[in-house]
């Protein structure tokens, strides 16, 4: 009961998972990144090794195609799994398990890969994919939260029976060439988490500069309201 966003922003190599779910506290098991090598969900019946293994092959030289190969022969019960992977340069692989919850399925295009399970039907993932080739000059962290909300107003989550379910926790996620994230922001309880993460996110980005600057050069850092005076409206 999850759609997700997995992708390489071909402007600055930064790598990015959108994600959003019924389930709660998503963006702490299902997504993994590692910044210049790759980045993987595994969903639907969750194997949480699964982003870590990935991981581990992407760094031993597999490409995209050969690490789930190998991941799909490990896990007996590959046919409840989705995975999805997409390296630094751009290549995808993805799997959705003949025994995943229906409507599942995944699009992959130019870099990315959209990709759900219990949806509403295959135009939430159409949603998605034309969101994020439509804003191709904005932000990867913007694309992915923008594709999240088409995704969501396409009708999202929805049961067999027809019941919609809502999100009740989504993270947006990049990661640039180094060892820690660019973005990481997550909502882990929240009865409409969607938009709780566009809130986030809002008063969040302005400060990425700021927390940068923090890390890389502390001696010219002010005090952070004194910044905000200065820098932000």
């Amino acid at each position: 009961m999850t759609y997700t966003v997995i992708a390489r922003c071909a402007r600055t190599g930064q790598l990015g998972i959108g994600i959003a779910t019924y389930s709660l506290a998503v963006g702490g098991y299902c997504p993994a990144i590692r910044g210049g090598l790759g980045a993987v969900s595994t969903q639907a019946f969750v194997n949480l090794k699964l982003g870590t293994l990935a991981l581990r092959l992407l760094e031993t030289g597999f490409a995209p195609a050969k690490a789930m190969a190998e991941l799909l022969d490990d896990d007996p019960r590959s046919g409840y799994r989705q995975l999805g992977i997409v390296d630094a340069e751009g290549g995808t692989a993805v799997h959705t398990g003949a025994n995943t919850r229906p409507w599942s399925g995944h699009i992959t295009g130019d870099g990315f890969i959209a990709m759900g399970n219990v949806l509403a039907g295959e135009g939430v993932l159409a949603a998605m994919a034309e969101a994020f080739t439509r804003n191709i000059g904005e932000d990867l962290d913007q694309r992915l939260l923008t594709c999240l909300e088409a995704g969501r107003d396409a009708g999202g989550q929805q049961t067999a029976d027809g019941a919609h379910l809502n999100e009740r926790s989504a993270a947006v996620m990049t990661h640039d060439h180094r060892d820690y994230a660019h973005i990481d922001l997550r909502v882990d309880v929240h009865e409409s988490a969607v938009d709780e993460l566009r809130r986030v996110h809002g008063v969040y980005k302005p400060f990425v500069p700021y927390y940068r600057m923090r890390h890389e050069r502390p001696e010219e850092t002010p005090a952070q309201d004194v910044w905000a005076a200065e820098n932000l409206p």
